[in-house]
């Protein structure tokens, strides 16, 4: 029994003992990796110059009539790139244009409706005044009649016909009442179909103005400076809505991505200064400062080197290269060129002479 307590107490000290020179030597490996990637304050990652990349897509469907610009030229914002075929859109715009005309002529004819509707309604109303009056006086005559009547001055028909012919007066002028009644409805009419003219000569400018929104983005322009990529289509060729024509890189956005550990990335700072020295130009590094650092660790990428090195969690970092030293040197940007970011963790501490830039803002 002593001897099987004992071989059992010897596996368990033997497991620790490897579990601890396991966790020396990891602890070893990765102040290699970092003592590797500083030199005195600094530490390097690597990566590859990036940019931002924008589509030159069509908005509608329909044939690419030229493109302007060929594979490496400098473009700059609101020049025109692509012209799309716009013969069908020529023609919707003479439709939308000699629609607009016929609704702006339905509005004339509209209006003088309704200035006829009215000149009929004040002319009713004069005529109500004149049925009125006429009323009154055969009224005023009734009275007269009547009065002589009973001193016998008038004879019983008289009064009969002065009776009748109030009467007759009413009723022209209740007759009258309705025709003006009727012309004020003629002109509620008339103002209503003033309305809908007017509502379509509104929708056939809007539709002028879509079609003319058409033509325009039938021109593909450039959103910003930058230089042409590579061509994914052809003159000739026939795209549906959203067809990629060029490939742009934005040169006004240009920095490297790479990555850090955690012990590094929990000391920079948005604005740290970074070299970048790339694999062909190493002679020349680039200056740049950190525009971003990545909230979460992951996994190293298979692009930095070992396989060991990837199993550690490292953070990503962004570098970005200042729009005016781009904008000086546009000749020679160029994306994909891979290469080292020298990240300085120390503010203090100042460029060694083979990280010292020689370009200036």
């Amino acid at each position: 029994m002593s001897t099987k307590r004992s071989f059992s107490l010897n596996r368990i000290i033997t497991a620790i003992l490897i579990v601890a020179v396991l966790c020396i030597a990891a602890w070893w490996g990765r102040q290699q990796y970092i003592n590797s990637n500083h030199e005195a304050g600094f530490i390097k990652g690597n990566g590859r110059i990036e940019a931002t990349e924008i589509d030159i897509s069509t908005k509608l469907s329909g044939r690419i009539s030229d493109i302007l610009v060929n594979e490496g030229d400098f473009i700059r914002a609101g020049q025109t790139l692509v012209k799309m075929d716009i013969d069908s859109l020529i023609a919707q715009q003479d439709e939308a244009a000699a629609s607009l005309h016929q609704t702006e002529t339905n509005v004339a004819a509209a209006e003088a409706q309704v200035a006829l509707r009215k000149s009929d309604a004040t002319a009713a109303q004069a005529l109500v005044a004149q049925r009125e009056a006429e009323l009154d006086a055969a009224k005023r005559r009734l009275v007269r009649s009547e009065t002589l009547s009973r001193e016998g001055a008038a004879s019983v028909q008289e009064v009969d016909d002065d009776r009748a012919a109030v009467l007759g007066a009413q009723a022209a002028l209740a007759a009258t009442r309705a025709q003006a009644e009727a012309a004020v409805a003629a002109i509620k009419a008339a103002e209503a179909q003033l309305i809908g003219a007017t509502a379509a000569v509104k929708a056939a400018t809007a539709s002028v103005a879509k079609v003319e929104v058409d033509i325009r983005d039938n021109e593909l322009k450039s959103p910003r400076d930058g230089r042409v990529q590579f061509r994914v289509a052809q003159p000739g060729e026939v795209l549906g809505a959203g067809g990629r024509v060029l490939n742009v890189i934005d040169l006004s956005d240009v920095y490297m991505t790479f990555f850090l550990p955690s012990e590094a990335a929990g000391r920079l700072a948005l604005g740290t200064e970074v070299r970048l020295v790339l694999d062909a130009a190493p002679d020349i590094p680039i200056p740049a400062t950190v525009s971003f650092v990545s909230s979460t660790a992951q996994f190293t990428p298979k692009t930095v080197e070992t396989a060991s090195e990837r199993q550690k969690l490292m953070f990503r970092i962004k570098a970005q290269i200042p729009p005016a030293l781009l904008h000086k040197h546009l000749e020679h940007v160029k994306t994909g060129l891979p290469g080292e970011a020298w990240v300085k963790l120390d503010p203090q501490t100042k460029w060694p002479a083979q990280l010292s830039s020689r370009f200036t803002e």
